[in-house]
């Protein structure tokens, strides 16, 4: 019986040994997307799964905001902070009730699940080939930014669109800051039930708007 067993044993050693993967992998080949092509190559993957996508420059990405929104009737914003709104160089309207992220959710979660329509984002990068967007959720701007509201609206940095996920991981030096938690989007939230009909928002946003600024 002992020798069955080693028979058994030694076989599938063998086998492990000549089926070892190889311990050193090679980066994929292919030609590099400039900058437009994978702006392009972003925006067509977001919206083949039914994202919208526009492409802004800095002075037009409060002009959109300010004057977009209001026609969707999407008044009630969530943004992280005023470092946040600061940064991106936003100034909303009177038309809008802005909530900053700033107080513990057990104060106000009735009125983040109930009384805001759109979270905004900033993101750390974006994949052009698969398109995915990258977020790092932290203090400053919380997971549930992203995932509570109806809308999510993600603005991207045109110089912060990668090809690849080892691209960006290379290029931002993850192995030195690895983040608590990043975040991969690559559409709405979809789910479908037992007879594949597909229903979307039921476990985050319904829309998502990225903004794609240069």
């Amino acid at each position: 019986m002992n020798s069955s067993r080693d028979n058994i044993l030694n076989n599938l050693l063998k086998h492990s040994i000549e089926n070892k993967p190889s311990e050193v992998v090679e980066k994929e080949s292919h030609n590099p997307l400039n900058t437009k092509k994978k702006v392009e190559s972003l925006k067509n993957m977001l919206e083949s799964v039914r994202a919208e996508v526009h492409l802004l420059t800095s002075n037009s990405l409060n002009e959109w905001i300010n004057s977009e929104l209001p026609k969707r009737n999407l008044s009630r914003l969530l943004i992280g902070n005023n470092t946040i709104q600061s940064n991106l160089g936003l100034t909303f309207s009177d038309d809008f009730d802005v909530t900053f992220y700033t107080e513990n959710i057990e104060k106000w979660k009735d009125k983040l699940f109930n009384k805001i329509d759109v979270g905004i984002t900033t993101t750390t990068g974006a994949i052009a080939r698969t398109g995915s967007l990258v977020l790092w959720p932290n203090s400053e701007e919380p997971r549930l930014i992203s995932l509570v509201p109806d809308v999510h609206i993600a603005i991207v940095k045109v110089d912060e669109i990668y090809e690849t996920f080892s691209e960006i991981v290379e290029k931002q030096n993850w192995s030195e800051n690895m983040p608590t938690n990043a975040l991969l989007i690559s559409g709405p939230s979809k789910t479908a039930d037992i007879e594949q009909v597909l229903a979307y928002g039921v476990h985050g946003p319904k829309e998502l708007i990225v903004l794609i600024v240069s």
